[in-house]
């Protein structure tokens, strides 16, 4: 079966209406992917359904659609993780933030550190955060995610760490225990992965006063937008949607 195409709107989606879609969607439809009237696309808009679409006028810069069905789209994990990523320069930052939406991600929090070497200007942030929610709805259209992780705005690492949550949370640290031994099962998680350059001792003397954990990936020193895919394809295959699923694989009884 041949997947239709998907794409994003931030529009409310009404079985049955026509809808104009958003200059950068009609782009990618009808100059990119080359749809044609009476073509079927899928539409979201985060509300945790898909619809199907029917393609209707395409001009140059605009793309008709009439919706049909809503449909039930791709689960989200039944485990609540919150990635927080120390921010780093251009693509790795990108990668970081693609990755993490494509294996379920419930929240991507940007932090400052020490040893961060990208500063953001007040005048400057707007802009970089839609340009980082592009990235995050490019990866959910991709995955076939339906909700949108929530893209919080960048804090110093000493304001996250103080903020109560029931969550467990957990700094990856090279030398420290595995992670696969240090999560427990049953709780949301916050994973907090640093610079390039790695933490500033007296940063994780700080976490460790708050009460995070340190976690290690083995013995080899992965790079920044490694580190947290990495850590949180672990987490979802152990207590998440990527483990083996029941009955599947399992002994003869």
């Amino acid at each position: 079966m041949t997947r239709r195409h998907r794409v994003f709107t931030g529009q409310a989606l009404v079985p049955g209406q026509m809808i104009t879609l958003e200059e950068a969607s009609a782009h990618y439809l009808s100059r990119v992917l080359r749809v044609t009237a009476g073509q079927s696309v899928v539409v979201f808009n985060g509300d945790g359904w898909d619809y199907t679409a029917e393609v209707g006028r395409v001009e140059r810069a605009a793309l008709r659609l009439r919706l049909g069905n809503r449909l039930p789209a791709c689960a989200e994990s039944p485990l609540h993780i919150t990635l927080v990523q120390a921010v780093s320069r251009g693509e790795r930052m990108d990668l970081s933030l693609q990755k993490a939406t494509e294996l379920g991600v419930a929240i991507l929090q940007p932090v400052f550190t020490v040893r961060t070497e990208v500063r953001i200007p007040a005048d400057k942030l707007e802009r970089r955060m839609q340009h980082w929610r592009k990235v995050i709805i490019s990866a959910c259209e991709q995955s076939g995610r339906a909700r949108l992780p929530e893209l919080r705005i960048p804090v110093d690492v000493t304001t996250w760490a103080q903020q109560e949550t029931p969550a467990q949370r957990l700094v990856l640290t090279p030398g420290a225990q595995p992670l696969a031994a240090m999560l427990a099962r049953g709780m949301a998680m916050e994973l907090l992965v640093g610079p390039e350059g790695g933490f500033d001792d007296r940063e994780l003397e700080f976490m460790g006063r708050q009460g995070i954990l340190a976690a290690s990936l083995g013995p080899r020193i992965l790079r920044t937008e490694t580190a947290g895919p990495a850590a949180i394809a672990i987490m979802q295959s152990l207590y998440g949607d990527m483990g083996i699923m029941e009955g599947v694989n399992s002994p003869p009884g």
